[in-house]
């Protein structure tokens, strides 16, 4: 679990390389647009534009850059020809990219257009707790802390955390130890220790937390039809804290 100084270092060339992903996706008014064509883009600049592997295509045979999530789709929604962005919408795409051998992970929710006060709440609380959770990590702190503080934020403002998926130890491969959760208790879980690099990804639903997977085996769906949103970023513990790997530019 422990990543040595120059592997978090290429890491963070490949967060860097991702961030700038997000923000090739931002130079795009997303109205109109389908969710393919947008993974077709962030495909096409991956590859040819960084020189770099989009780390999702082919994992556990899943066959596109990205997962694209709108409205009340949790995670692992499918990019389609057919699911064309309106106006009003929330949509969350995640994607991960491999260079010099590790990889980077990281989510953004984007508001198309103009979108009610309710989704635009939810949006902005989900970014927020996420920021909750990074900023609870440092040495000697526990995983449970970062649950904790994503938790309370997201309930203080009167969303659900979905419980059935977490972040995750991530290098070499995707998703290595440990298991990051989203809700927990303070001074639980495992201690943190420089070096350990994993992702914190808060998925906040407006109703109850349960979802369940669609009959494509991959589209996780909030079981109330209501919203979700989810943020996420690849941190590494720090000797005095916490460093984001893929921190976005507007972030800084």
């Amino acid at each position: 679990m422990i990543k040595s100084p120059e592997e978090i270092s290429l890491m963070a060339e490949s967060g860097k390389l991702l961030a700038s992903v997000f923000a090739h996706i931002d130079t795009y008014n997303l109205i109109g647009m389908s969710t393919m064509q947008i993974n077709d883009i962030v495909d096409h600049f991956i590859v040819h534009n960084l020189h770099a592997r989009p780390a999702s295509k082919g994992q556990y045979g899943y066959a596109f850059a990205l997962n694209a999530s709108p409205n009340n789709v949790v995670c692992h929604g499918m990019p389609s020809h057919t699911d064309i962005l309106q106006n009003g919408d929330i949509v969350n795409f995640d994607i991960t990219l491999e260079k010099n051998g590790f990889i980077a992970d990281s989510s953004k929710t984007y508001m198309v257009g103009e979108v009610s006060p309710a989704a635009k709440k939810l949006v902005q609380i989900t970014y927020e707790a996420m920021w909750k959770g990074i900023r609870a990590v440092r040495p000697g702190a526990r995983l449970g802390d970062v649950g904790h503080a994503i938790e309370r934020h997201a309930r203080l403002h009167g969303y659900s955390v979905v419980r059935d998926y977490c972040g995750h130890g991530i290098g070499r491969e995707m998703h290595e130890p440990p298991d990051v959760l989203h809700w927990g208790k303070p001074k639980t879980g495992q201690t943190l220790k420089e070096g350990m690099v994993f992702t914190i990804e808060p998925m906040l639903n407006q109703g109850s937390y349960y979802v369940h997977t669609e009959h494509d085996g991959w589209t996780v769906v909030t079981d109330d039809g209501k919203l979700s949103a989810q943020f996420e970023h690849t941190v590494a513990v720090t000797r005095t804290g916490v460093k984001v790997l893929t921190l976005r530019d507007e972030e800084k």
